[in-house]
């Protein structure tokens, strides 16, 4: 389910959070999914408690857990949407970074839109004969 290496410089709460963000993003993790106890989880994987609670209270500010008190921590009915919002954001970065560096190659703002709409074209049509 999760793994956590403890020679990454990531920490390791940042990994566990990264962990159950993937797992959610890939389906893995349905809506409304019950997340094993910070107890469970820190036995499985030899870490602090306070470790695996830090990860469950960071995913819960982020909007991709929820905590029903004595009943423990489940996905967000609503994780689709979210993650659908945070790729969103992620994709607009990276627009912007190839526009940057169309930019620096000097193409021109008509060239680069026909450049994006071919290339969409051609994804399009590739994803048709799938």
């Amino acid at each position: 389910m999760i793994q956590v290496d403890v020679r990454s410089r990531v920490p390791i709460y940042e990994q566990i959070v990264n962990s159950f963000k993937q797992m959610t993003m890939s389906g893995i993790l349905s809506p409304d999914e019950k997340l094993p106890s910070v107890r469970d989880l820190s036995q499985e994987l030899t870490i602090n408690p306070n470790t695996i609670q830090k990860a469950y209270q960071e995913l819960e500010r982020q909007n991709i857990i929820y905590t029903k008190r004595g009943q423990g921590s489940f996905v967000n009915p609503n994780i689709q949407a979210i993650n659908k919002e945070e790729k969103m954001g992620d994709l607009i970065e990276e627009i912007k970074r190839i526009i940057i560096e169309s930019m620096y190659l000097g193409i021109s703002k008509e060239e680069f839109l026909k450049l994006i709409t071919s290339a969409y074209e051609d994804s399009s049509n590739g994803q048709e004969q799938q």
